[in-house]
């Protein structure tokens, strides 16, 4: 069955009757009928060059009588997303046209006008929960044409010598919005249901007679012709007007979200598929072939009496068994760094499984955002077990250390970068800046919620019984031999995270492109299978290093299991600098600052968690085959 792109709201409708409906919050179909009111509201200004978006009315827009803000979730307020009313007056089944106000500019307002626009700023609104889309044209693999939606709308462009009636380089405010607002009417539900909200905008300069009577404004440029010249950004005065267009259409409201997923063809997404899905292959039968042959001939030949003083001598893995589970340096460190990787991987499934569900619709902004935080906190108990499991492995007393690391290492790192780039963040005056009443909230999740069920989770597993090693750890270790050259820890890092990376590459591109291009994200199911063939990827590259270090009678796996393939972490923050610099146009000291940094704490936590793949992997490996060899 081929898994694509998901209408969020389908699968809510396809729960209910036609008769007696359900809805989740936020979802639910509204009718309207003739003639009334339709509210649209603004959201953020963003720009994919700047990355900080900013409140609609920080630039000199037209204001309703009273500015009311709707109350937003943890997701969207970490987003910098601002809902608020507009002055836009739309009537459902009424087209006109409408003067909005008339905006007097001062010498700072133009200077920021026309900043934004030549940063390409784009402006977000919100209809009937839909957000406000640019229709596009894309061009499919087999020829034909479809359309698709871009979010938000451009506040204005450069002018340049191929558009007349403009000077080059010079800034061009679109004030003229068309609203164009896709309507369905069926027998089962009274009035209409809105199913497309796209908006046109177009830059002209407007003329009155006289003066200007903001009750009865006397335009000479209306009707709208093409020979009108654009609207200068650096103009003493800009007059803001809008139309609305009605367009009846077929597309049902359970899938009017379909234009806003569209992310291309799909073969492109199971080409990743695909690509991952050999990577898996190659190393399932490197890995059968170590396990199925020559395992079993080692524990044949080991478990010989016979031949097993021949062997002593000229045997690998076998020899370092009396120190195969010797403790690792900086165990406490290692231990919460699982603990960590378990929680962040628990988190990850979970997320992608209920998108993938669709209960996390776009429809509900935010959501992502927030239950993935959310997720992350109740997952404590995760972490403190799974690293009080490790720690007790390696005979480790100092509980108290490894739960307060194991609450505080990695999250506090994480949020010491965030709450330091807030402070730039402010500096910009951007909406993005996290307030500090969310900060305070953020901070009683962290230390009421999570730190006390990573203490329960610590808990629970030193009180765990484990089950007795396989062998017998010497008081004396054993010295290490001389390794080969393409047993260099570096060596091995670059191999075993290559691999894991190639296998996530291509669906890594759409990712970045959703978060850094503000695009919509919504192939879940994709997404969930390529986190399955990673885990895969992980564990077998894990198994089969792990295998040729202990052949070559090197004993300390645990952290080189851990870093060889959480070593891809690596090569996701150096395919960062090339994204940077082959797709992105982000401009500005604080941007690029933003960007590195995010994209280092992101790529810290694909570390951890390929790491942990790679740990726990090894470490099952390990007690597999010891647990099968006779040791005196």
């Amino acid at each position: 069955m081929c898994v694509t792109q998901v209408t969020p709201t389908l699968s809510l409708v396809l729960l209910v009757s036609a008769a007696n409906a359900f809805y989740l919050p936020g979802v639910a179909p509204r009718q309207y009928a003739d003639g009334e009111r339709v509210e649209v509201k603004v959201h953020k200004l963003s720009s994919p060059k700047t990355q900080l978006p900013y409140d609609y009315y920080s630039l000199p827009f037209c204001k309703p009588e009273e500015v009311t803000r709707q109350a937003e979730n943890l997701g969207e307020v970490m987003s910098g997303a601002i809902i608020q009313n507009s002055p836009y007056e739309l009537y459902m089944g009424r087209s006109e046209f409408k003067i909005a106000c008339r905006s007097v500019l001062d010498k700072k307002q133009k200077q920021n006008l026309a900043t934004k626009v030549r940063q390409d700023y784009r402006v977000h609104m919100i209809m009937d929960n839909l957000p406000a889309a640019t229709k596009m044209i894309a061009e499919m693999p087999d020829g034909t044409k479809k359309d698709m939606y871009d979010r938000g709308f451009r506040l204005g462009f450069m002018g340049s010598k191929d558009i007349p009636g403009t000077d080059a380089n010079k800034p061009y405010i679109n004030n003229h919005l068309r609203f164009i607002v896709k309507y369905h009417k069926s027998d089962t539900f009274p009035g209409a249901r809105i199913v497309g909200f796209e908006v046109e905008a177009y830059s002209v300069k407007h003329e009155y007679t006289g003066e200007w009577n903001a009750k009865e404004p006397k335009l000479t440029s209306v009707p709208l012709r093409p020979e009108l010249p654009p609207m200068p950004a650096w103009s003493p005065e800009v007059i803001f007007t809008y139309d609305c267009v009605w367009e009846h259409s077929d597309i049902a409201w359970a899938s009017r979200w379909d234009l806003y997923l569209y992310m291309g063809d799909d073969q492109v997404h199971w080409f990743s598929i695909l690509n991952s899905l050999v990577i898996v292959f190659l190393l399932s039968g490197i890995v059968a072939m170590i396990m199925v042959r020559t395992l079993r001939r080692d524990l044949a030949e080991y478990n010989s009496i016979e031949e097993k003083e021949e062997l002593l001598e000229e045997s690998g893995w076998k020899l370092v068994h009396a120190d195969v589970l010797r403790t690792p340096p900086n165990a406490t460190l290692l231990a919460c760094s699982v603990g960590t990787g378990s929680q962040l991987l628990c988190m990850s499934a979970i997320s992608i499984a209920c998108a993938a569900l669709g209960f996390l619709s776009p429809a509900n902004r935010g959501s992502m955002l927030t239950v993935t935080l959310l997720l992350f906190v109740l997952m404590g108990s995760v972490a403190g077990y799974a690293a009080s499991l490790t720690y007790k492995s390696f005979k480790g007393q100092q509980w108290k250390a490894l739960t307060l690391l194991t609450a505080f290492l990695w999250p506090g790192i994480t949020f010491g970068i965030f709450f330091l780039l807030n402070f730039f963040i402010w500096g910009k005056a951007s909406s993005g800046a996290v307030p500090i009443g969310t900060f305070f909230a953020l901070l009683c999740m962290w230390f009421i919620i999570s730190f006390p069920l990573v203490w329960v989770g610590v808990w629970l597993g030193y009180r765990k019984t484990l089950a007795d090693p396989p062998v017998k750890t010497n008081m004396v270790p054993r010295v290490i031999p001389s390794q080969a050259w393409y047993l260099h820890p570096l060596f091995t890092m670059v191999v075993g995270g290559i691999l894991p990376f190639g296998a996530v590459f291509i669906e890594l591109y759409f990712i970045m492109s959703s978060v850094w291009l503000q695009r919509f994200y919504y192939v879940f199911g994709f997404l969930a299978l390529v986190l399955f063939i990673l885990v895969i990827t992980c564990a077998e590259m894990a198994i089969v290093l792990c295998y040729f270090q202990l052949c070559n009678e090197n004993y300390l796996w645990q952290w080189r299991a851990f870093l060889n393939t959480g070593s891809a972490g690596l090569f996701l923050f150096g395919y960062s600098f090339v994204y940077f610099s082959g797709t992105l146009e982000i401009m500005g000291v604080v941007s690029t600052m933003l960007y590195f940094c995010y994209m280092f704490i992101t790529s810290t936590l694909f570390a951890l968690s390929t790491g942990t793949v790679g740990f726990l992997a090894s470490w099952w490996f390990v007690l597999q085959i010891y647990g099968a060899v006779k040791v005196d």
